[in-house]
């Protein structure tokens, strides 16, 4: 065994490592040993010195964001078979190597078993985003690893993680390329055509994630008048007009956003009857009146952090009782929440009272989640962000 920094818990703070759950808790530890570097590679132990884990020490109430469940080294090799694998699943998915679909999310994080890592794939380029040190420290080995993994299919590295390192590590990270040369690139999904621009873009540039809600939606739009709030790219909006929508508006706070769903319109269906709105949300909404009989709701995160939760589900419940209050009779809403902190249940509940304030007739159709290129481990049930229901309003 190495000589790596021992961290031992307090008696009784060993369970939830012994459950496999991938995070120790600052409140949990009893004594470290040493004095480890943000980033460090750490050796976890119980109270009777015993080793549960190997991973990544870090200021904050995550103190230990757990790589293994044993005594391991952080070699290029690690780095390769966890990506190896990670890519295998994704080739039995039906997305890496598919000839309809090249973009899909590598690793997930804690539902990959590399907690702090997001690796998105567009089209033989990749974007990286680090949410933790010990993930930041190895970005070297890590590019390494998949230009090893993709051989010459991989065109560009690119690290997006200026916004998301931690802070109080004080290091400050810049986006940059690690390999290669591309600011953005033309994506295929579900054979239709997308611009992705990772640089200026939201995340890594796609809402990757919503890939199998979009095809549902398609196969509800024929014939209908479709509105598409926080719309961004307008990938919902594109597959409205597949299905046969009659109509479909897109609306953003964003002018970079319009943008770039009027050239993804064009780019698939010059000819729609498409039409785009850089306004406020909530004011759009408010003058609508049933114009439209199938709305999507796909805002941004309403709460980051736990002590903004209250705020968010009350978020949540205005802006779908304003939908729901305007949608036409008859009409199919498509509202989601990826917001981690708000649960499923709570999501579902501030929907619940949006309805029943306004006393329409309201059935759940579909309940939606993240498709397989997003894999929550079942011992991490935070990793399930994405929450969607799909509702028939009378």
């Amino acid at each position: 065994m190495n000589d790596k920094i021992k961290i031992v818990l307090k008696s009784g703070k060993d369970q939830s490592v012994r459950r496999l759950h991938p995070w120790v808790f600052s409140g949990a530890i009893k004594k470290i040993y040493g004095d480890p570097a943000e980033g460090a590679l750490v050796h976890v132990y119980d109270n009777k010195d015993e080793l549960l884990a190997t991973g990544h020490y870090q200021i904050g109430s995550i103190a230990v964001r757990i790589l293994a469940f044993k005594d391991i080294d952080t070699d290029e090799d690690f780095w390769f078979d966890r990506f190896k694998s990670a890519y295998n699943l994704r080739l039995q998915a039906g997305l890496a190597e598919s000839s309809e679909t090249n973009v899909y999310r590598l690793i997930n994080a804690e539902g990959d078993n590399l907690p702090g890592l997001i690796i998105d794939y567009y089209n033989g380029n990749i974007v990286i985003q680090v949410h933790s040190i010990g993930i930041y420290r190895n970005l070297d080995s890590i590019t390494t690893a998949l230009k090893k993994l993709y051989g010459s299919k991989l065109l560009s590295i690119y690290d997006k993680s200026e916004t998301t390192i931690p802070f109080k590590a004080e290091i400050e990270g810049k986006n940059r390329s690690l390999f290669g040369e591309a600011n953005g690139a033309i994506i295929l999904e579900n054979n239709l055509k997308f611009k992705v621009d990772w640089t200026e873009g939201q995340k890594t540039g796609f809402f990757i994630d919503q890939r199998e809600n979009r095809l549902l939606l398609e196969k509800y739009s024929k014939d209908r008048k479709v509105l598409n709030m926080f719309c961004y790219t307008g990938a919902f909006s594109v597959y409205a007009i597949r299905g046969g929508a009659e109509l479909v508006n897109s609306v953003d706070s964003s002018a970079k956003a319009i943008d770039l769903v009027n050239e993804n319109i064009t780019m698939n269906f010059p000819e729609a009857n498409h039409t785009s709105y850089a306004v406020d949300a909530f004011n759009f909404l408010e003058e609508i009146k049933d114009k439209y009989d199938l709305i999507i709701l796909d805002p941004p995160a309403f709460a980051k952090h736990q002590n903004v939760l209250h705020n968010a589900i009350q978020g949540y419940k205005r802006l779908n009782q304003k939908a729901l209050e305007q949608i036409k009779n008859g009409g199919i809403l498509f509202t989601f929440s990826c917001s981690q902190v708000v649960s499923r249940e709570n999501f579902r509940k501030s929907v619940f009272a949006a309805a029943a304030n306004t006393g329409r007739k309201v059935q759940i159709l579909h309940q939606l989640s993240q498709p397989a290129d997003h894999p929550v481990s079942i011992y991490h049930p935070e990793g399930e962000y994405l929450k969607g229901l799909v509702l028939h309003v009378e």
